[in-house]
């Protein structure tokens, strides 16, 4: 587990589980990861590369670390030349998929209705259109 991860559960009330997700699951790319795993369940770094539309090198291995340090994802290195490396979900991580799917949907009904809301004329959508001011 993380420093920061062994910090918050030994430190935050049962208030704050909530809190405790989002930390171990928040990052520019964990969702994403841990999707792709679900789906995929076995890919390699440059897989998962280009199924997440490039994300820089230095940025994907901090999260996959992340993930493997908080228990949730499995790295497994075959001594080869060149190197493979294989992610897999780990059963701490299987144990989130349920959260990762219903965070898809939710943000995907999100999007849509905010989508809507900027389609539509200010006077329709119910929002107050402000008055010129006058000199």
């Amino acid at each position: 587990m993380r420093e920061k991860t062994e910090r918050i559960v030994r430190e935050w009330t049962d208030a704050c589980d909530a809190e405790v997700s989002i930390a171990v699951l928040g990052g520019a790319w964990k969702p994403s990861i841990l999707s792709l795993l679900g789906e995929h369940e076995v890919l390699r770094f440059g897989e998962l590369r280009r199924l997440l539309l490039e994300p820089t090198a230095r940025v994907l291995t901090r999260q996959l670390r992340e993930l493997e340090d908080d228990g949730l994802i499995t790295r497994e290195v075959y001594r080869q030349v060149p190197p493979k490396v294989e992610y897999r979900l780990s059963d701490l991580g299987r144990g989130a998929e349920a959260l990762i799917d219903f965070l898809t949907r939710w943000g995907g009904e999100y999007a849509a209705h905010q989508r809507q809301m900027l389609a539509e004329p200010a006077s329709v959508s119910g929002e107050r259109q402000e008055e010129p001011v006058s000199a």
